[in-house]
């Protein structure tokens, strides 16, 4: 997607050669108009995977994932990285490692928001080893739900996630597939 290639490479900043700081448009400030293109593209690309209900997790995927149900008109559910102030037990978990924080997440959907039978599609921001998004797919299928498609805004491609989730079957839609980062540019597949 040309669009988003561009905002990259006017404002993403390569960090150690292995991380993009994207915050002034997708992770810490968002831009409204990118994020309505975004989800159109995403909602293009899934239109014939008869999508019932969006998934993504807190907190950076929230917003495109947003925009993808607005097109579809499908409700979004968010996995929670913290515990809900209401205490409810009554969730789906599973445990996700971060490649960029260096940490593990215990994440939760309530029950009451994923049914048997759905139609899930899986957005989230960014995409390197898979661990969000098979974390995702736990959940869905906890549900007895079914993952219809995966759709990511930007792959690194160098690293195993989207070959992890294709092995697994999963439908991987990358707007931006990034082959590598070398001397602070962003080469792309």
């Amino acid at each position: 997607m040309q669009l988003l290639k561009d905002k990259i490479q006017k404002e993403g900043v390569v960090i150690r050669n292995s991380l993009l700081k994207v915050d002034s448009f997708l992770n810490h400030q968002m831009d409204p108009q990118l994020m309505m293109k975004l989800g159109e593209e995403f909602a293009l690309r899934f239109k014939n995977n008869n999508v019932t209900k969006i998934l993504t997790i807190e907190s950076s995927g929230i917003a495109v994932a947003i925009m993808v149900g607005f097109v579809l008109q499908v409700p979004v559910v968010f996995a929670r990285k913290k515990k809900s102030a209401v205490g409810n037990d009554n969730v789906y978990s599973t445990t996700v490692y971060s490649f960029t924080k260096q940490e593990s997440n215990y994440v939760t959907v309530s029950k009451e928001l994923l049914a048997e039978g759905e139609n899930i599609l899986i957005v989230d921001d960014f995409l390197a080893n898979g661990e969000a998004a098979l974390g995702l797919t736990n959940i869905v299928q906890q549900a007895g739900a079914t993952v219809v498609g995966i759709g990511i805004v930007i792959e690194k491609s160098f690293q195993p996630g989207a070959e992890k989730l294709k092995k697994a079957g999963y439908q991987v839609e990358s707007l931006v597939r990034i082959q590598s980062f070398l001397n602070g540019q962003v080469h792309y597949v």
